[in-house]
């Protein structure tokens, strides 16, 4: 997932979480808007606890940006839309790590 061409957000839930489901459709949302420019993955951290350990996920949802395979930024709990909306246009703007 880090290692994709793409900037990546991962969106750690579980499906037994009320905010979760509400950032859900504002993700679905973004998802449409960043469509090429973002890849979106959903990890459920009841099915995969070992991620959500390795990547210090105390709470959810969490959610976890990276690029070119390097940690940006960490959020936890719901935000509004247009929050996220410019935290992901700057996550797509970032010079590449390998460039800084």
């Amino acid at each position: 997932m880090l290692h994709s061409e793409l900037p990546v957000v991962m969106d750690f839930y579980a499906p037994w979480c009320g905010p979760c489901r509400v950032l859900t459709p504002a993700l679905e949302r973004l998802a449409v808007e960043f469509a090429g420019q973002i890849k979106f993955v959903k990890v459920n951290v009841d099915h995969f606890p070992e991620l959500a350990a390795e990547f210090g996920v105390t709470g959810v949802p969490t959610l976890v940006l990276a690029k070119d395979g390097v940690f940006v930024d960490e959020f936890v709990g719901l935000m509004p839309l247009a929050l996220l909306r410019h935290k992901f246009q700057h996550l797509v703007e970032l010079v590449p790590a390998v460039e800084r």
